[in-house]
């Protein structure tokens, strides 16, 4: 099972093709939604798929459930040390979780900054540089949950504040200024991009007629930087700095492929998991198949950047920056409640410090 894009399930299918030629078992994907993806029970996919593509938020709930297996303890640990020496950012430690290895990253992602070249004469450097564009109404920002907490925190990375996954409360009074943004520009955007997720943003941008030149805050699609993909091709760099410090504290997104815990045969299995998160087929196969790799062999190489206009080299600093979610049993319910909370507060004009005391509340529960 994996998720319904051409960058969640092109790259798999040619992989498994592939993998059936050189002798291993066939494998069949099935897909589900991106909203599907990021809130559907995986214990329930465990129980009908042997490979399932996940989310790193969700490992405290598995490992704690059982839904999935520790892939060390599938594979020689020899097997695993380039993926985890050379994945991009913190993806490869995403999916550990009390002492074991839940998942590989096959797909490293963050919230970077998407722009249409011709419409903006090059990305945004500053925050700052946003404001007469937002007048403008060049502007989108996908703001459907979770995205809205998504900016938030990556907002708060980049004001330079801190957020305390232990708790018990996650957000300190300093990330009042961090949503005062977030409210100013949510304030005076197109209320549509409440009902908006990456997807819808980028398919808006891509419109041969629209004006819309920028979305700083996004989580970044390899597909749409491919020449033909859409009408018009979208580039994409790093986030637009808030402060002294360059790009930090975007969050890390991406995937990883598990192994379920009922698995027909489950070091089979993992033996595809490793052979399509190693060098190799991440550097080729998978990148020309559409995929949006998360070895570093493939966003270094030439191969890899020239037909997707530098995607990975332009996004690489806040990709290597990028900041781990919590993970603990727990934070999948906070994060769906705690956007929906978000966006009440933010179409209300609720005080920052209003929302986020009922976010650290929230938050207090999943712990």
């Amino acid at each position: 099972m994996t998720w319904d894009h051409p960058r969640g399930y092109d790259p798999l299918v040619a992989a498994s093709a592939e993998w059936r030629a050189r002798g291993g078992p066939e494998i069949a994907w099935d897909r589900r939604s991106l909203q599907d993806f990021e809130s559907y029970p995986v214990e329930e996919l465990a129980r009908r798929y042997d490979l399932i593509v996940i989310d790193h938020p969700h490992v405290g709930q598995l490992a704690q459930h059982g839904c999935i297996a520790p892939i060390d303890t599938l594979v020689v640990p020899a097997e695993l040390a380039d993926i985890a020496a050379r994945s991009i950012g913190g993806s490869y430690e995403s999916y550990a979780w009390q002492g074991r290895q839940w998942a590989l990253p096959i797909d490293a992602a963050a919230q970077v900054q998407a722009w249409v070249p011709g419409r903006l004469a090059a990305p945004l450097t500053r925050w700052s540089e946003l404001a007469p564009l937002v007048a403008q109404r060049r502007v989108l920002l996908p703001l459907r949950p979770p995205h809205s907490l998504m900016a938030l925190f990556t907002l708060s990375g980049m004001f330079g504040v801190a957020l305390d996954i232990a708790g018990p409360d996650l957000f300190p009074a300093a990330a009042a200024a961090p949503l005062a943004a977030l409210a100013e520009l949510a304030d005076a955007l197109d209320p549509a991009c409440f009902d908006m997720d990456p997807i819808a943003v980028l398919e808006a941008m891509a419109a041969p007629d629209a004006a819309i030149a920028v979305a700083p805050l996004i989580y970044g699609y390899v597909s749409y930087a491919v020449q033909g993909f859409r009408p018009t091709r979208i580039g994409f760099a790093d986030l637009p700095a808030a402060g002294p410090a360059g790009p930090r504290g975007s969050v890390l997104g991406g995937t990883g492929i598990a192994v379920s815990a009922l698995a027909a045969d489950p070091e089979a299995a993992a033996c595809f998991a490793v052979w399509v998160a190693g060098a190799e087929v991440q550097q080729g196969l998978y990148a020309a198949k559409g995929g949006q790799p998360a070895h570093a062999c493939a966003w270094e190489a030439e191969a890899v950047n020239t037909p997707i206009a530098d995607f990975c080299r332009a996004t690489r600093a806040t990709l290597d920056r990028a900041w781990l979610r919590p993970r603990h049993h727990g934070y999948m319910a906070f994060q769906a409640i705690a956007s929906e909370r978000l966006n009440h507060g933010l179409c209300a004009r609720e005080a920052p410090a209003a929302i986020l005391a009922a976010l650290n509340a929230l938050y207090r529960d999943s712990l």
